[in-house]
């Protein structure tokens, strides 16, 4: 059996942000990444951890819920602007 992989920080960092920006699922990203899905999905959950409001400002689960499917979606409209300032920066440079 191999030695495990040593990341650097960046490469972990960056490999987090890469998932929760994803609309793809972590085992996915993963593997574009060329990279152990549960690593990474023990990175993203480290992170989470980390991320947690203190407990005087806990959510309810519906709240928790509803936080985490709002935050997905504004992933989502993040990427789709960025794809269409490209798209649009696209269209304006060619000369037709």
């Amino acid at each position: 059996m191999a030695p495990p992989k040593k990341y650097s920080p960046e490469f972990r960092e960056e490999a987090v942000q890469i998932a929760l920006r994803s609309s793809k699922t972590i085992s996915e990203v993963g593997r574009e990444l060329e990279m152990n899905p549960e690593t990474l999905r023990g990175w993203v959950k480290k992170y989470q951890k980390q991320q947690e409001p203190a407990s005087g400002a806990s959510l309810t689960a519906s709240e928790r819920a509803r936080l985490k499917e709002l935050e997905r979606r504004n992933r989502e409209l993040e990427m789709e602007v960025t794809f269409l300032k490209k798209a649009a920066a696209y269209f304006a440079r060619d000369p037709r």
